[in-house]
């Protein structure tokens, strides 16, 4: 059960991350309105126009995020980017998309953990197919096999041509 000064804290954390968000703003704009005057009239206008942009955007998204309850996420789209918004949901209102797309990195983790398994197997058949031809294409009695010697004989290769 979470405690009454959670949100509180969550609160005052919030709200001192938009002040520190504002001041940055107000730096960055005091900054390139100094260098303004050295711009050109074509690259003013199109500055202008893009702050207008900008600023259209941020009013809808400030007026979606108002319409919507802040306890629920959901999608904002911003011009060409897409952010989440809100918090956690309840348990009820999840449906079976996202619990399937969460799933999906576990599934490629597992189908690339059954691949590399049966690569090692593929490779182990293919050292012990090599092996076993090598020793059945040499020119060898077949009571040389149950020679105790025969480790040795393989060992040191004195049996190759």
């Amino acid at each position: 059960m979470k405690s009454p000064h959670f949100s509180a804290r969550s609160a005052e954390l919030d709200a001192r991350v938009d002040a520190s968000a504002k001041r940055f703003g107000l730096r960055v704009a005091a900054s390139l309105t100094e260098r303004s005057a050295d711009l050109s009239h074509d690259v003013s206008e199109r500055l202008r126009f893009a702050r207008e942009q900008a600023l259209a955007r941020a009013a809808q998204a400030r007026a979606a995020r108002t319409a919507t309850s802040p306890a629920r996420p959901g999608v904002v789209q911003m011009g060409a980017s897409l952010a989440l918004s809100g918090g956690p949901r309840g348990a009820d209102s999840q449906g079976l998309w996202p619990k399937l797309v969460s799933a999906l990195p576990l599934l490629a983790l597992l189908a690339g953990l059954l691949l590399m398994q049966r690569g090692q197997i593929h490779e182990q058949l293919v050292a012990a197919a090599e092996v076993d031809t090598a020793l059945l294409s040499d020119h060898l009695p077949p009571a040389a096999f149950s020679d105790p010697g025969f480790a040795e004989f393989l060992r040191d290769g004195d049996g190759q041509e």
